[in-house]
This record gives structure tokens, sequence and C-alpha cells, in this order.
């Protein structure tokens, strides 16, 4: 007991807080809740989860790829959380990295594991008829469907990037068509206005994903690996986007507009702790989780038990915050 008492009296003193850090998203209730057991069960893309945490679309086709979506799909099934693959283009004609994204069995039946392709793939594979191939990808994954990630600022200062010859959301429309597995759509880095997400609603897509402005950001990142002169001045483009708080403005608009009810958000781009994934989840009309990328990617690289130790604490945050928090509408 003195050694506590002491502890408190050293860490009391370099444990003073000013007014301007206090986080005013926040109401908390310390009178009306117990110290919570844990997360509840939801529904989330037709299966039960047990954490609003996804795993959001990582690696593929490297080295270190296998195992690091094996302690990702690992940790997915400790935790009862959904998984986006990275980009599956590689396997789409041969096997030869497939182990790379093999990982049903490891985040087992009952939850959601989706396979990615990009856009512009994706309007290749329809404009030569082997639309099949996308069926094979995602019935050799197991994969309960697709997320198509769109990319145009990417593919554009991508120095080996495809180009995108029509409107994605054409490109969208016509694959639902010729699909009956769910899809997901996400941008990659730099979000969606409000017109885009507008249109993605009236698509009988499965669920939307943000890839908001705020976290990686892939157009940055390609321009930083174009070498071809002039390149540079494209840089503010980098700087365009809309972040997960602006679109989910957006959203709840469109909601209040239209009624939309039965589509499914994935929240992510500039997910930083769980306390930005509770208030962005609670401001959202619509049934979310909260996505993270960069974070899991840096645990799941180092080890299985990084990655468990560092969602655990992510759990006991987000419960936490259920318990004794609500956010400030004003």
């Amino acid at each position: 007991m003195p050694d506590r008492k002491h502890e408190h009296i050293e860490f009391a003193l370099a444990s003073q807080t000013d007014k301007a850090e206090k986080d005013n998203r926040f109401i908390y209730e310390p009178l009306l809740s117990a110290h919570p057991e844990g997360l509840k069960p939801f529904q989330f893309l037709g299966k039960t989860l047990n954490t609003p945490i996804w795993a959001s679309a990582m690696t593929g086709g490297t080295e270190l790829s296998q195992k690091i979506n094996e302690n990702i799909a690992r940790a997915c099934n400790h935790f009862g959380m959904g998984m986006g693959l990275g980009s599956c283009r590689s396997i789409l004609y041969n096997n030869d990295r497939f182990d790379d994204f093999n990982v049903r069995q490891y985040i087992g039946s009952g939850l959601p594991l989706f396979a990615n392709l990009g856009i512009a793939q994706v309007d290749m594979l329809i404009g030569s008829k082997q639309t099949s191939l996308i069926d094979g990808l995602v019935d050799k994954l197991k994969a309960d469907g697709l997320i198509v990630h769109v990319n145009p600022l990417q593919e554009f200062f991508q120095p080996e990037g495809d180009t995108i010859s029509r409107p994605p959301v054409d490109i969208i429309e016509e694959l639902l068509d010729f699909v009956s597995f769910p899809v997901i759509v996400k941008e990659v880095g730099q979000g969606m206005g409000y017109e885009s997400l507008r249109r993605l609603v009236q698509l009988p897509v499965k669920a939307i994903e943000f890839g908001a402005f705020g976290g990686t950001n892939f157009s940055a990142l390609e321009l930083k690996r174009n070498q071809l002169s002039g390149a540079e001045l494209f840089k503010p483009f980098s700087f365009v986007g809309h972040t997960a708080e602006e679109m989910i403005g957006y959203l709840n608009n469109i909601v209040k507009e239209s009624a939309v009810s039965d589509k499914e958000i994935i929240i992510s781009g500039g997910v930083k702790t769980f306390l930005d994934g509770f208030y962005l989840m609670k401001k959202l009309l619509l049934p979310s989780v909260y996505g993270q990328a960069s974070a899991i990617l840096q645990y799941a690289s180092e080890s299985y038990q990084a990655l468990i130790n560092y969602l655990s604490l992510q759990v006991k945050g987000l419960a936490l915050a259920n318990a004794f928090l609500t956010i400030n509408q004003t």
C-alpha cells in the first residue's frame, strides 16, 4: 500500500492535463454502468461477429504475405471479426501465390471473408467475357463475396497502372448483373463524395467501405514511385478527398432523403484508435464496423501474439466506451 500511494503522488505530478486536450466528441457518464464484461455479438454481412473491427484489405503476392494473412485470419477467428483480402489479381489465372490468400481454414466458416479485385481488372474481365474467372476466384478462396476497389487516382499515377475507360459506377452495375454473391465497393485512400455515395446506395451492393482520406494515401504512394519527369506536379491531387466523418455526413443525409436502410458500412481511412471507431460508428445511421489496415498489418507482420495483444486492447477499449460514453451531438 505505501508503495502504491508513493506512486500515486509521483505520477499525479506527471499526469496534469490541459483543458485544450479534452476530447469533446464524447459525454462521459461514470455513474450509469458497471465495468463491462465484453462486447455483444451482432449481425454483419449475414454472419455473427463479436467485434466491430474489420481487417481491411492488406497484402498478397509477396514472400511475407502468407504468414501475415494467416496471422490476421487467425486473429479474426479469435475475436469474431471480418476480413477483406488484398488484391487477388495474382491468382486469377494461376495458383502460384494461392497460399498467400488461402485463409478460410484459419478464419473459419462462420465469419465474413471477401476476395478483392480492382475496378480496372473487373472491367477487363467483363469486356473479355471472362467473368467466370471472378466466380472461380471467389469459389476457390471459399470467400463470401468480392470487394471491388475503386482507385482511379492510384491507377493514373501508378507507373504500371491500368486505364479506367468508363465510369466505375457503370462497371459495378454491370458486374452485379453477372454475379450472385455479395459485392462490397471501396475506395483506397481518398474516400468518396456525396454523388458517388448516392449512386452506390442505389445499386444492390451489399456494403460500402470508405477507404477515406486520412489513412494510407495510395495516390501519394504511387507518386513517390513514379519517376516520370513532372510527376511531382500532380502532388496536389494526393490531398484531395473526403474524411470518414465527412462521408458519414453525406451518407446520413442520403439516408434521410431516400430512406436507405439496407446497406452496411465499413468505416475505414484514418481510424487510428478504438475511440475514433466508436465515435464514427455511433454517428452513422447505417449498420457499421470500422476497418483498420496499417495498424493490423504492423502487428501481424511482427507476430500473431503481437496482433492478439493489440486487438485485445481494442476490444477492452470499445467495451469501456460502450459502457461509459455517449457521443456529443452538438
